[in-house]
């Protein structure tokens, strides 16, 4: 039997899969990709012999056919997704029917569109003494909530929350933060294709005006949606800093400094 590689590709650069990730396509014999997530010049490092097929237009039992037909002749067979596999990915849907075929399977990280948006506008996720917790969540479509992870519930943390697969859903997205105690004037950053070469696009709003602004911008789809009350810190004029690295604080490699007594 072969090995099946289930390999994160990041949020669309092909530069930010992991060295791991690269290697295993270096030397794969056969790569599936997510082509309406992923770029296909994440497969710029495969082999000529590489099989190379685009999953975009195959089911779920299309793609686990595929995999195990291809593992099943001692081949390295890449799954190349968007992002992180244990995000948002059919992972364990796809692991099972392998389990039941004896494939070997692997799983390589990748850097999340969340991590890929936050970075695309300069902010941070976490600021101490605002928040020091990221929900990663979607508002409810075709896929139901488990009970307890309605927006609302999830939105009366205060923290910041990363919503995936929802730009379509922007209205829903105030509705619920509203009914969490957020305000209409609290800021929103929407990241389309974050980091992807030459596509990425930016918009930033509140809560009031988010939906308008997408939609000015015609973005509808591929769509990182970060509300937290840490956006815009860059330019705030007073800022808690990290005990980390303040001089009075001592740590297993730096000595606190005395402060000098009034």
């Amino acid at each position: 039997m072969g090995k099946v590689w289930f390999v994160g590709a990041g949020p669309g650069d092909p530069d930010l899969i992991t060295v791991k990730g690269r290697d295993l396509i270096s030397g794969a014999d056969a790569i599936l990709f997510a082509g309406s997530l992923v770029s296909q010049a994440a497969t710029q490092w495969a082999p000529d012999h590489c099989e190379i097929k685009d999953s975009k237009g195959m089911t779920l039992e299309e793609m686990v056919e595929w995999m195990i037909e291809q593992g099943q002749e001692n081949r390295q067979v890449i799954r190349l997704q968007t992002g992180d596999p244990s995000l948002y990915g059919a992972l364990i849907e796809m692991v099972q029917p392998l389990d039941a075929a004896g494939i070997d399977i692997g799983i390589v990280p990748g850097v999340s569109s969340a991590f890929a948006a936050a970075a695309a506008g300069v902010e941070s996720l976490t600021l101490p003494e605002i928040t020091q917790t990221v929900i990663f969540s979607r508002i409810e479509g075709r896929t139901p909530m488990p009970e307890g992870e309605s927006l609302a519930e999830l939105g009366s943390h205060h923290c910041t929350l990363c919503l995936f697969l929802s730009i379509t859903l922007l209205h829903k997205v105030r509705e619920g933060l509203l009914a969490a105690g957020w305000h209409e004037e609290s800021p929103v950053l929407v990241v389309q294709k974050a980091s992807w070469p030459g596509e990425e696009r930016i918009i930033r709003g509140t809560l009031a005006d988010i939906k308008k602004r997408c939609q000015e911008a015609q973005i509808a789809s591929q769509a990182m949606i970060i509300v937290s009350p840490t956006l815009g810190a860059r330019a705030w004029p007073d800022l808690k800093k990290s005990k980390l690295y303040d001089k009075t604080f001592s740590h297993q490699f730096r000595q606190a400094t005395k402060q000098a007594t009034p």
